[in-house]
């Protein structure tokens, strides 16, 4: 089996959440990191903000990754769409031939979780590969 770290997806969803999460994987790094910005498409639904908006959100974010990892490590990114955050992640992992996909779990109350859904949750349960969640790379 190979290293759970030599070829890391890294799923990031926001800033806060790129450098917490980037932090997080330093220590473990491997060879090669992709990270990845899913734009949740709302599926017929008006989208929360265009197209145009949310990559340039992306790149931001992507830079807060390259910041923390680019020392360490080869870091790609990519930004994937799709309906459900999980499977898009998932495929992106199958494209990228990825050893894990590697993550710190995101904030939020329950009631939030449960009327937005748990994307946590579901890369944990709908697994085709090695998912490793790290504690929160900013906390003491």
């Amino acid at each position: 089996m190979s290293d759970l770290f030599e070829r890391v997806l890294l799923p990031v969803a926001s800033r806060d959440d790129a450098r917490s999460t980037a932090r997080a994987l330093a220590p473990y790094v491997g060879e090669h990191v992709v990270a990845v910005h899913v734009v949740e498409k709302a599926g017929g639904a008006p989208d929360k903000a265009s197209v145009e908006q949310r990559e340039e959100e992306a790149e931001r974010i992507f830079e807060i990754v390259h910041e923390e990892l680019d020392d360490a490590v080869d870091v790609d990114t990519r930004i994937d769409y799709g309906t459900d955050v999980a499977e898009t992640i998932f495929a992106a992992a199958d494209e990228e031939n990825a050893t894990s996909v590697v993550f710190t779990p995101r904030g939020g109350s329950r009631w939030m979780r449960l009327l937005t859904g748990d994307v946590a949750l579901d890369l944990i349960t709908k697994r085709d590969r090695p998912v490793v969640v790290l504690p929160d790379g900013d906390t003491e």
